[in-house]
């Protein structure tokens, strides 16, 4: 019995000692979930803050990026404003630059006007005025229509105004052809000569000697007309107008 009794205290002790030790095993339990849980709010909340952050941050972000944009498309359009004013600056020099130049050639244009150039006439060449050309090609398409009268006078002003020409030896020439047509045959005659004795080896020179020889014919001075004829076929053999004169050597009586 005895036994017994010990035996029945030690299974007690055993049992509150199972039951006290199971006791702080539950504290313990609960005080390391409660731990868990303040680490996992923790964490929660550092998620959630880092989230919070992280979305602020993308939204920092996207704010960055659509002004970075907007600054691409200004800067964009104020590229294409200033290429199309450069095209525009071009357009207006390349304007500028081509009235200049026909401002220019006109300017050299008036100045060519006024400027003395080189004329062939009757194989020769020379410098003449615009003016003295001018005047010269009027004078010859006035005779030409066959007004020798004003023909006549406006050679002869022409020869007044420049004694030196280089077209005084054509001038003189048809000055003569005028005069013979108009039946003034003296003058025609002086001019003829005047033609000679200014450039005997003029191209007109032998006609202007077969054509002395046609005044004196007119004038009835057949001795005269022979010589002068004579005179010519000597002077220039080999021209056109010596065949004429040989030819009205023969005729003449």
């Amino acid at each position: 019995m005895k036994n017994f009794r010990i035996a029945l205290v030690a299974t007690v002790c055993v049992l509150a000692f199972n039951a006290h030790a199971g006791l702080f095993e539950d504290d313990e339990a609960r005080r390391a979930i409660l731990e868990l849980r303040q680490r996992l709010d923790v964490s929660q909340q550092r998620m959630a803050e880092e989230s919070r952050k992280a979305t602020e941050d993308n939204a920092q972000l996207r704010r960055s990026l659509l002004d970075l944009s907007g600054q691409i498309e200004a800067l964009r359009a104020e590229m294409a404003q200033m290429r199309g004013q450069g095209e525009q600056m071009t357009r207006e020099l390349s304007e500028v630059q081509r009235r200049q130049k026909d401002l220019s050639q006109g300017v050299d244009d008036r100045l060519r006007k006024f400027e003395p150039s080189k004329v062939t006439v009757d194989g020769r060449e020379f410098v003449a005025d615009p003016a003295e050309t001018q005047e010269f090609d009027a004078a010859l398409a006035v005779l030409r229509k066959g007004d020798f009268a004003s023909a006549q006078a406006a050679f002869g002003n022409f020869l007044k105004r420049y004694p030196q020409s280089g077209y005084k030896a054509p001038a003189l020439f048809w000055l003569g052809n005028a005069q013979y047509a108009l039946r003034n045959y003296r003058d025609a005659i002086t001019n003829f000569r005047a033609l000679v004795a200014t450039d005997t080896e003029h191209l007109r020179a032998p006609e202007a000697v077969l054509a002395v020889a046609n005044c004196q014919v007119e004038l009835k001075d057949i001795k005269g007309a022979r010589k002068t004829l004579e005179d010519l076929v000597k002077a220039y053999p080999q021209s056109e107008a010596a065949s004429v004169a040989k030819d009205r050597l023969s005729k003449l009586k």
